[in-house]
């Protein structure tokens, strides 16, 4: 305790991050009251605020949102638009030549690629927020008096207001806070919700004693550490540098790494893949009443926790892990780099073959990746069954879970960097969080 203590009080300390941390916090506290400003025109009252257990990219958007999503607000699409356009470009800038130019010329590149970022996510905002007033505001959710096309045309203003600026503050909090400002947004949204969920499955186990949940918080710190064991999880590829003459000293000559993550694809494919299985909810009813076969799927992808749901959920994920793996990790320009740097792998010649080996290395580690994925994805409809509420269960898996690691692992290594740099001991006892690379090659 008291080496913890000693921590705070070094982080504290120095001004610098001690100004980024208040920055942060500041940012939060005004993202989470914005949840709660109800749109233009619409009685708070009498709007139907969902206990966020809605499935597919429904479930996604509120659960990212922080419950704006059902509580109309003016933060109501949140910062989803900004993740969809943001998902858009960097496909693009693997698919089309121009973004791929524009990725290759550094800093006026990346500006370019920002401010595309930024236009299609005003387009794709307008485009939600007309569906989503259509479909969640009623007549009688309106003020009297309020129903009409001009008050229309600013809420839908107002949701593109609300997401322009979360998503400026996620790009505030990048730059003059700590942590990922975007990821920061995301991950308050999810744990605004642990709160109300423990004080759910307590009220569900008063009846059954403390031992049930002790057994629970237990099982879900189990959980955790995997997570955090797995998502940390590189295989090291060694590369040697050949050595250089310039003048009278010798440069290069040393052993470093290039470092392939274990689920180089984060989180995305749960989120494509919630997507997808939003899919049969929306055709069955187009299907007709009458036909048994279509309504009898509607039922077991209605049910998070039916075998049909899991199997074909487990089963996408896998699929997504190795197609995002592939779209985002390119071998051939890996290998480029390594021989355009002097670099080469001991044992295999530079050029294709090195391009050849990063592939077949990329590929034994992501089938476990992706098994571990679908592991995780599939945990909350588990953890359901053990009679455990549906929304504590949630936070023993899925896209929540591995965002919140994700975000608290990223904002941690920040911490210690500034630590480190002050020459202050750094927040783990060997001083680097476990799971970085010790010469991690940019490549």
């Amino acid at each position: 305790m008291k080496k913890f203590f000693s921590t705070i009080k070094n982080i504290f300390s120095i001004e610098e991050l001690r100004m980024r941390i208040i920055m942060t916090l500041l940012f939060l506290v005004v993202f989470r009251l914005g949840s709660f400003i109800v749109l233009p025109g619409i009685d708070p009252s009498t709007v139907k605020s969902d206990d966020g257990t809605n499935e597919g990219l429904l479930g996604i958007i509120n659960v990212f949102s922080g419950g704006a999503f059902n509580n109309v607000s003016v933060f109501g699409l949140g910062i989803m638009p900004y993740i969809s356009a943001s998902i858009v470009l960097q496909l693009l800038t693997f698919a089309v030549p121009h973004f791929q130019k524009l990725q290759k010329d550094g800093e006026s590149g990346r500006k370019k690629i920002n401010q595309y970022t930024r236009l299609l996510t005003i387009v794709i905002t307008l485009a939600q927020s007309i569906g989503y007033l259509a479909a969640f505001v009623k007549p009688e959710n309106i003020y009297p008096g309020m129903d009409s096309v001009y008050m229309n045309f600013v809420r839908i203003i107002s949701l593109v207001a609300g997401t322009m600026f979360c998503m400026w503050m996620g790009e505030r909090i990048t730059e003059k806070g700590i942590g990922n400002g975007i990821s920061m947004l995301i991950m308050v949204g999810i744990i605004s919700r642990l709160p109300t969920a423990i004080l759910i499955e307590v009220d569900h186990k008063k009846l059954q004693g403390a031992l049930p949940l002790l057994i629970e918080f237990f099982a879900l710190f189990g959980v955790v550490m995997a997570v955090v064991a797995l998502t940390q999880a590189t295989r090291r590829i060694a590369v040697q540098y050949a050595k250089q003459v310039v003048g009278n000293k010798v440069y290069g000559g040393q052993r470093q790494y290039v470092p392939l993550k274990l689920i180089g694809a984060g989180v995305m494919p749960i989120i494509f893949a919630q997507s997808v299985m939003f899919v049969p909810a929306l055709i069955t009813p187009f299907l007709g009443e009458g036909n048994e076969w279509a309504q009898s799927i509607g039922v077991a992808f209605a049910d998070f926790t039916s075998w049909q749901y899991n199997l074909t959920f487990a089963t996408l994920i896998i699929v997504f892990t190795f197609f995002y793996t592939a779209i985002t990790v390119n071998p051939q320009q890996m290998a480029e780099d390594l021989k355009r740097n002097g670099g080469f792998i001991p044992g295999v010649k530079p050029g294709q073959q090195t391009s050849e080996y990063i592939d077949d290395v990329l590929t034994k580690i992501t089938f476990p990746g992706a098994i571990f994925l679908a592991l995780v994805a599939v945990l909350p409809a588990f953890a359901n069954m053990a009679n455990i509420t549906r929304e504590f269960s949630y936070f023993f898996g899925g896209t929540s879970l591995l965002i919140m690691i994700g975000v608290v692992l990223d904002t941690l290594q920040q911490i210690e960097s500034y630590l480190l740099m002050r020459h202050y001991e750094g927040m783990m006892k060997s001083g680097r969080l476990k799971g970085r690379a010790e010469s991690p090659v940019v490549v």
